[in-house]
């Protein structure tokens, strides 16, 4: 039911953490996988370790913040499985909110996920295949932080875009889902998380009582990529250690 065989999946943000975990995850699986990122060297790296294992991958360079690149460079591809990883965070007071980082956020974390999200589904549609989209979203996207009013705002769009793109592509057999991590040590995590009274707090809330792995994510993401969630579109999967719990 996990075989991802014959399958095509585009991962974006694949040049580090939550994206390439799952992007070698897909491909251990035998999806032939796409990585989409800016970072050209670490995309060429990783390409070479997954074909090192065996594996079918290759690698586009750009900005999804520019939109008629992203179109340019996809040109005429379609793919089964879409994993929307590429995000950033800015975390400061509500009071501390610019226009600038607003705008650096949601266009990232919310337009460019949707518009690509759009793309994809559009090939899907014409090319008649029943694919899978899986938004990486946010316990922040469930419930609300401190210094994370910008970050949840863009995180509870995405779910709720989610929902609202489930009712209309279900009709196509086009299934999209979110992933909702807990905290995760990465490259948008590590400041905060080095100030020990921070650290203790989330590490307090997190029931199971560690922090998550970016491995953590790419099973549920293989799982959402395969039939053995053909009835599943719509919903969130948290992988929060029970944060959201209560």
């Amino acid at each position: 039911m996990y075989d991802l065989t014959g399958k095509k999946c585009l991962v974006t943000g694949a040049s580090r953490g939550i994206g390439r975990e799952c992007a070698k995850a897909l491909s251990t699986n035998g999806a032939h996988v796409t990585l989409l990122a800016r970072n050209e060297v670490a995309l060429v790296e990783t390409v070479k370790e997954i074909r090192s294992n065996g594996a079918k991958a290759d690698h586009i360079a750009c900005d999804l913040t520019n939109y008629e690149q992203v179109i340019e460079c996809l040109a005429d591809s379609a793919f089964d499985v879409l994993v929307n990883s590429a995000g950033i965070a800015k975390h400061q007071h509500f009071f501390d909110v610019t226009t600038q980082n607003f705008q650096e956020v949601m266009l990232l974390n919310l337009e460019a996920m949707f518009f690509l999200s759009q793309a994809v589904a559009k090939r899907m549609k014409q090319q008649f295949i029943q694919g899978s989209i899986i938004n990486i979203s946010s316990q922040m996207g469930h419930v609300g932080g401190p210094q994370r009013s910008l970050y949840c705002a863009s995180k509870h769009a995405v779910e709720g875009f989610t929902k609202a793109a489930a009712l209309e592509l279900g009709e196509y057999g086009i299934r999209i889902n979110t992933i909702a991590p807990t905290f995760i040590e990465t490259d948008l995590t590590k400041e905060s998380l080095k100030d020990d009274d921070f650290r203790s707090w989330v590490e307090n809330r997190i029931k199971l009582g560690r922090l998550a792995i970016a491995e953590d994510i790419s099973g549920p993401c293989v799982f959402l990529a395969s039939s053995a969630s053909a009835m599943i579109t719509g919903t969130s999967i948290r992988v929060d250690g029970g944060w959201t719990a209560g």
